[in-house]
């Protein structure tokens, strides 16, 4: 395999500043009847400009745009409970190296909404890679580089591996996060169920009452146990967590955990999906993973997963203290990874 030159611990770019499935699943799929939009999230200081809005599939997906609309283009997909703003040092940076970077919520974040009341807010993971696929269908990008952390890190490991032609390279906090119902419901050793604690809360009626009444305190629990060593303060928390006052947020988020163990039905139109998911495809378009070196939250050993990249690979553990929030945390490293892509 090739692998990338390892610059974990250069600081680079520091100070730029700039502003498939077909039939029922197609991004051309005729609308439902248009919901009603909800109330939009307060504004908060240093949070990004004006938002663009996309019609794709069962969503109006509101995203951040940066760069040239004619510069090769760069999705990059936040996980739970973050939003956008884990990419508020990367975007502008990547953007000052001529990249058109854009920057989604995933449904059930920030002012993304559903345009039908009737709609199944579904949070199965397959669902949330083809809300990616359909973005990009609306804005005629072809192909981009994909690049997250958390659920973010695992659409862009399926749209990788299902569809390689849409991926022309793939950075990945903690790797390869494809996984199944069947493999959710294999029970762990007691220390690593314990990580997932939050997992089993969510599948209780309480739990479901007990987030949607401290949705904040829980995240900020989440993202403290998740990055022990980051130091953010009250307004970073509150810029990102004025996303989770989506009207569905907490529907997705319970049905996305509900359904990895089993416990929730999906769509039966990703029924065929979720087959070819559940046999751990091979990735093979050329791929850099990242992991911080005090990540908190549950996550693969590197070792674990890399035979599921057969493409040029290389695998980069980010120092001093870096935690599961690794774009936003390390904003520099990250948004290396995605140039050395560019540029390989």
């Amino acid at each position: 395999m090739t692998s990338f030159t390892d610059p974990h611990r250069r600081r680079v770019l520091r100070g730029a500043l700039a502003a498939g499935v077909g039939g029922t699943l197609s991004a051309t799929a005729a609308w439902s009847a248009p919901e009603v939009p909800g109330p939009r999230p307060r504004s908060y200081p240093g949070a990004f400009p004006q938002l663009s809005h996309v019609r794709a599939g069962d969503l109006d997906i509101a995203y951040a745009q940066f760069g040239s609309p004619l510069g090769r283009p760069v999705i990059l997909l936040h996980g739970w409970p973050y939003d956008i703003h884990a990419f508020h040092e990367v975007a502008p940076r990547l953007a000052a190296e001529g990249l058109r970077v854009i920057v989604p919520y995933l449904r059930g974040f920030g002012e993304t909404r559903f345009r039908s009341s009737r709609t199944f807010r579904n949070g199965q993971p397959a669902a949330l890679a083809m809300d990616t696929l359909r973005m990009m269908d609306a804005l005629q990008i072809p192909h981009a580089i994909l690049a997250g952390f958390d659920w973010g890190a695992r659409s862009a490991d399926i749209i990788a591996a299902l569809w390689p032609e849409r991926c022309s390279g793939l950075v990945a906090v903690s790797g390869y996060l494809i996984s199944s119902q069947a493999a959710g419901q294999a029970p762990l050793a007691p220390a690593a169920e314990l990580q997932w604690w939050y997992q089993f809360y969510f599948a209780t009626d309480r739990g479901r009452a007990g987030y949607e009444k401290h949705r904040r305190d829980f995240a900020q629990l989440i993202w403290r146990l998740g990055s022990p060593r980051w130091n953010f303060d009250a307004q970073t928390f509150e810029r990102s967590a004025a996303a989770l006052d989506n009207p569905d947020h907490v529907a997705i988020v319970i049905h996305n955990y509900r359904w990895r163990l089993g416990l929730a039905k999906g769509d039966p139109r990703l029924e065929g999906l979720e087959r070819r998911l559940a046999t751990r495809p091979v990735i093979r378009v050329p791929t850099i993973t990242l992991e911080g070196n005090a990540n908190g939250a549950p996550h693969p050993d590197p070792a674990a997963y890399a035979d599921r990249f057969s493409g040029p690979y290389a695998h980069r553990l980010i120092h001093d203290g870096i935690g599961h929030n690794l774009p936003q945390e390390a904003p520099d490293e990250f948004a290396q990874a995605v140039m050395d892509l560019v540029r390989a």
